[in-house]
Parts: C-alpha cells; structure tokens; sequence
C-alpha cells in the first residue's frame, strides 16, 4: 500500500504528465523542417526527444535530420512561430488528470505546474485545456537560470509557494522530473504513460508510479 504523505503543495509537470503533447511537437518540427528543406522526423523518435526543454528538442530534431547545427539560430526561430501556431491543436488531457488534480485542490494543497517548455507556451496550453485554473503558479523552462533535471526549479518553486521542500509533492513523467525531484528534497511520483525519453519509467527511482493521475489520492 501507497504510504500517506504530509504535504502542503504540489508541483506538477506538464508534457507527458498533464497533456499528451507529442502531436503538437511533430507537427511544429515538421513545418520547421518544411521551411528549411530538411527530412522530417517520425514522430516515434521525436517522443524520445521531448521532456529536457526546446532546445534540446530542435538540436535532436536537427541532427536526426542530417541537419548541420548551424542551421540551430534559423530552426529555433521558425519553432516559436510554427510551435505557436499549433499549440494545443494536436495535444489531449490524458484521461484521470482532471480527477486527479481536483484530489490535489480537495486536500487544501497550493499547486504549480513546472515545466521545461517556455512558460508562455505553458500557460496558453494550459488554459486551452481548461487546467490553467488548478495552479496557483506556472513556470517555465526560461523562468529560472537552469531547467530540469537541475533542482533550482522546484527548490525556487517551493519558495514561491511558501512550502518546505519535504511537504510538496512531485509528479512527472520522466527522469528529469525525479532527479530534480531527489536533488531538491522533495517526494517524488511518475506517471506510467508519459514520455521519458523512451526509457522504462519503472526503472527510475521514485517514490511510486501512478498508471493514472486519478491514482494520486492513494497517497494523500
């Protein structure tokens, strides 16, 4: 059985965990490739892609392309236009996160959403999808000096959220989201379905795994 933990607040990720964001991806990187005569990439290998922030992303995109990096400062500018284009066209909630962030809200618990996408990319999905309202705090990849796996993020967002480190709660997808997690102090959840850069998320440590958010009310 889950052990029941103290919290105060919860930090929440996005990508992966929240929203299944792999088709607005594709669909960005493949207008980007489009405009700079570049193949495209099969989704399936952009999914292993995502999860460490845009740069990553179009660095990868670019060299499973063929591409030569210095093509980066041209596919970066046509990824913010092409990405803000599709945002959330192609991306659904997965089923159980509405369930489970209203257990979240239920248990009295300040909640953030952070992310390595830009924060102004998170904040027009998240009131797409009718989230943006769980989340006293959204935070982005570009908000601090450094993104995930790094613990800066989440130590920062506990400060915001006037909540020890030990009494919020983290849930994500991927190692990233663990590793920041560990360093910070925090406790730590993985849901099953995300993305973590094709790897077996059971194989990371954490403090459990969720097959659904839904799930979260187990531990609390």
């Amino acid at each position: 059985m889950p052990t029941r933990l103290d919290l105060t607040a919860a930090i929440v990720d996005l990508d992966g965990t929240l929203v299944h964001t792999l088709g607005d991806f594709s669909a960005a990187l493949d207008a980007v490739h489009d405009e700079l005569a570049l193949p495209r990439v099969p989704a399936g290998d952009v999914e292993s892609m995502v999860g460490k922030g845009s740069e990553h992303l179009i660095r990868s995109a670019l060299r499973a392309a063929g591409g030569p990096q210095d093509l980066y400062g041209a596919a970066w500018e046509a990824y913010q236009r092409h990405y803000d284009r599709v945002n959330g066209e192609y991306a659904e909630v997965y089923a159980g996160v509405v369930p489970g962030l209203r257990l979240l809200r239920a248990r009295g618990l300040r909640m953030a959403c952070v992310t390595n996408k830009p924060t102004g990319f998170a904040k027009e999905l998240l009131a797409s999808k009718q989230l943006a309202p769980f989340f006293d705090l959204v935070f982005g990849g570009d908000a601090f000096a450094r993104k995930k796996p790094d613990p800066e993020p989440l130590r920062r967002t506990c400060e915001a959220l006037g909540s020890r480190p030990g009494r919020t709660l983290v849930i994500g997808d991927s190692s990233n989201d663990a590793a920041a997690a560990r360093a910070a102090g925090c406790p730590v959840l993985l849901v099953t379905y995300g993305y973590n850069h094709g790897e077996p998320v059971r194989a990371v440590d954490a403090d459990g795994f969720l097959d659904s958010l839904a799930e979260v009310g187990d531990w609390l």
